[in-house]
């Protein structure tokens, strides 16, 4: 009684186990199998017994099987955890992963009779594993980088070949150059292709090419999926639906004609932002359709790959915003005088590096001189070319001032430290902290004694190439940067012959790698190859420093050919300290004026030449020197050695003075005060017709 009930139990087990069992005979011959393995296969057992897997199985690779059997049988030796791929007759249409363990069979006289096989379909669980490798994978792979195309390109192949055949991953128009793409609303929707993989070529004949944009209906899952956000399946494409039949692109069809027969769409969507789709194709080559279990897992996998495509967009945005603002701080064009002849140009930092805060200017200032200044900012982004604005604006603004390069330095230093001030007061996000250990090299040039003045605050010297093509670097003081409180910056003095280079430039070309003898030479050579015009020697010195720079850096260059005022531009007098010399003077004065051709100017120059002589005579003190420069204005100084300043005032209608400084004002286009070392000059310009004779 027993022994029948101990049989019943055991025979309960084999038959309700959920794991597939197995028996086979010395000749593996199939004996006994349970239900569970005949739902695995697909193979009634009745058809099944007393045959060997291969007269009865197909899909597996039943030779590797019955090998692992017969050494079984022969050894003794059970084999554990064995895996097998393939697929059955009971789910042709989807690959299947089994593990099995293999045992050998004796009777009770200790002889072999019989090997059975424990099989577990691990199918989903391996799916899953796949999965979780794909994912880590995928997380390493995509958003190596801040470029949108490049993003989206790693998301496609992370799908393909292991997901898909034909992957494509579609963004909102304005996407990939930053900008905040609209909410998608219910009705067609055009989408720009930004990247594409194929396990083979063939699947992209016939499609649009990268950057092409295409309209899909109100009633294509394509639309549909961007306007709720929710992703698609298509486990079968009906190359009769609505949306395929009636679609104006030619495209959409192009697809059934490689085979596609199964199709996903993904949003990708990031902080409630939808930025485009992912389409995800399975063709002949893959009979499988898509499943939800691959849905779930491509959408886990693109809301991931959203954020980085976000978050490249974002960095696309901003940098695009500073490159702007940038480059309307940088002067595009030259402002008109005759100095000197000047070439510039700006290289962006190569790949998608931040925008620094590098600048330069070109200044036209009083008596035909000129200011040339370059600076650097330690920030990058928004942040620096905030500050870079900041520095660019007070030195536009002090030179006006007609200060000297070292004062220049002096108020900048001491600007530094107050903007910081108001910006902690205000409790604002601190920006401006990277004005601190901004350098900037400011130079005054004046064509007429071809005298320059040049100060550096921690900024390197220009390179100065003469006519003879000698090159050499200026022992300038570089001094501290701004904003370390350095109250001092020693200036340089120097005289330049007319057709000298001057090369300034930012930090970062003296960072070029490598920064050898052969480099040096070739900048050199290019520098003193006075034939050509100095717009191509500023681009051919861009050239060759560019590949050497490190990708992070920009470089910005101004180059600077000196000219000399013609004796025939400037005279010169000596004035007597008293008030009878101011009628010879003017007489002197437009004599040159009749000279020179402009006698339309003579009466207001006249005029403001009386003004001048009168209060240098009146209330400077001597020598009195009248210089009358012809450039592109006509330009009038009178100078003395005292430093009062003048001042204009709206005298009363009783007042019987007050008025000069006045008229001279209504008859000069510009006019201002400059102090030197030998008292002040007081000039007023007038524009000549037709420019510079």
């Amino acid at each position: 009684m027993e022994l029948e009930e101990d049989r019943a139990v055991l025979d309960a087990l084999f038959s309700q186990s959920p794991v597939g069992v197995a028996v086979f005979d010395t000749q593996l011959r199939l004996v006994r199998a349970n239900p569970a393995l005949e739902r695995m296969h697909g193979v009634p057992n009745a058809q099944a017994l007393g045959r060997r897997l291969s007269e009865v199985l197909t899909g597996l690779d039943t030779a590797e099987i019955e090998s692992r059997l017969a050494k079984v049988l022969e050894t003794g030796l059970p084999v554990v955890g064995a895996e097998h791929h393939g697929r059955t007759p009971a789910d042709p249409g989807r690959d299947h992963v089994w593990v099995t363990s293999s045992y050998a069979l004796t009777g009770p006289d200790g002889q072999t009779v019989g090997v059975t096989d424990i099989i577990v379909d691990i199918t989903d669980r391996h799916r899953a594993r796949e999965r979780l490798v794909l994912l880590d994978e995928a997380a390493a792979r995509i958003g190596t980088t801040l470029d949108v195309p490049r993003t989206a390109q790693e998301l496609a192949d992370a799908l393909v070949p292991r997901v898909a055949d034909l992957a494509t991953i579609d963004l909102l128009d304005g996407v990939a150059a930053g900008e905040e793409p609209a909410p998608p609303a219910a009705g067609a929707v055009t989408l720009r292709l930004t990247a594409r993989t194929a396990s083979q070529p063939k699947f992209t004949e016939g499609l649009r090419q990268i950057g092409g944009i295409q309209d899909f209906p109100a009633d294509s899952p394509h639309a549909q999926a961007l306007a709720d956000g929710r992703p698609r399946l298509l486990p079968v494409v009906d190359p009769d639906a609505d949306w395929i039949r009636n679609s104006p692109d030619p495209r959409s069809r192009a697809l059934l004609t490689h085979g596609v027969h199964s199709l996903m769409l993904v949003p990708l969507r990031a902080r409630e932002t939808i930025l485009g789709v992912a389409h995800l194709y399975r063709t002949a080559n893959w009979p499988d359709a898509f499943e939800p279990g691959d849905l779930d897992f491509v959408h886990e996998l693109v809301a991931r790959a959203a954020i980085c495509v976000d978050n490249s967009r974002r960095y696309t945005g901003e940098r695009a915003a500073a490159v702007t603002l940038q480059q309307s701080m940088l002067p595009r064009s030259v402002p008109d005088q005759s100095a000197v002849e000047v070439a510039h140009h700006y290289r962006p930092a190569r790949a998608q590096a931040r925008v620094s805060g590098c600048w330069f200017d070109v200044i036209p200032l009083s008596g035909a001189r000129v200011a040339l200044a370059v600076g650097d900012i330690s920030g990058t982004g928004i942040e620096g070319v905030a500050c870079m604005g900041q520095i660019c604006s007070a030195v536009r603004t002090l030179a006006q001032l007609d200060l000297a390069p070292d004062e220049i330095l002096a108020r900048l230093d001491d600007m530094v430290p107050r903007l910081l001030e108001r910006e902690h007061m205000t409790g604002s996000a601190p920006i401006l902290e990277k004005l601190v250990g901004a350098t900037c090299l400011y130079a005054v040039y004046d064509p007429a004694s071809r005298h320059c003045v040049m100060a550096s605050a921690g900024h390197p010297p220009p390179a100065v190439a003469d006519p003879a093509g000698h090159i050499h670097f200026p022992d300038l003081p570089s001094n501290q940067p701004l904003g370390h409180g350095d109250p001092v910056f020693e200036p340089r003095e120097m005289h330049f012959a007319e057709g000298s280079t001057l090369v300034l430039y930012t930090r970062s070309l003296l960072d070029a790698r490598p920064a050898d003898h052969a480099l040096k030479e070739r900048l050199r050579a290019i520098i003193t190859q006075s034939r050509r015009s100095l717009n191509e020697i500023c681009e051919a010195v861009a050239d060759a420093v560019t590949p050497h720079l490190e990708p992070h850096n920009d470089l910005a260059l101004l180059l600077a050919r000196t000219r000399t005022l013609d004796t025939a531009q400037a005279t010169t007098w000596n004035v007597a300290p008293d008030p009878a010399a101011v009628a010879g003077t003017r007489t002197l004065a437009l004599r040159q004026i009749q000279q020179w051709h402009l006698e339309d100017l003579a009466f207001s120059t006249e005029l403001i030449i009386s003004e001048l002589v009168t209060n240098a005579i009146r209330y400077g003190t001597p020598p009195i020197r009248l210089r009358l420069i012809r450039d592109r204005k006509l330009i009038v100084e009178v100078s003395d050695a005292s430093s009062t300043s003048p001042h204009v005032r709206r005298a009363a209608t009783t007042d019987e003075g007050g008025r000069g400084l006045f008229l001279v004002a209504q008859c000069s286009h510009r006019w201002g005060t400059r102090y030197h070392a030998a008292g002040k000059t007081i000039w007023a310009e007038q524009s000549v017709a037709g420019g510079r004779a």
